[in-house]
């Protein structure tokens, strides 16, 4: 399996203010599915709970080749950064999760209040 985006190493500081720079961190607009930048996949709701929550429901494990937390620190730091729009933003890191994590249940959601 060839994985084309791969989680990279972020710093404290970028976990804690942001990634300096959104061009390793995120795909570019053109490469990120329809599906994604319309909002409508369960990702994008996984991405709502995160930003808007602080922490996802469940656990998410990496799928093969992809250590679950270099990638959850590269996602924080993109979250939190101040760039690129917020539609790039979650377009972007929900397109990752569906990449990075194994498949979650959008109940799980439901169970976790």
């Amino acid at each position: 399996m060839t994985v084309k985006f791969v989680p990279v190493e972020v710093t404290d500081v970028e976990l804690a203010f942001g990634g300096r720079n959104m061009a390793t961190l995120l795909p570019d607009w053109s490469e990120i599915p329809e599906e994604f930048k319309k909002g409508r996949t369960k990702w994008n709701k996984l991405f709502s709970l995160i930003f808007f929550k602080g922490e996802a429901p469940g656990t998410l494990t990496g799928v093969e080749r992809i250590d679950p937390q270099k990638a959850g620190r590269h996602l924080r730091a993109v979250m939190k950064s101040w760039e690129p729009k917020h539609e790039h933003k979650e377009a972007g890191v929900a397109y990752l999760m569906s990449l990075w994590f194994g498949d979650w249940d959008p109940s799980e959601e439901q169970n976790s209040r």
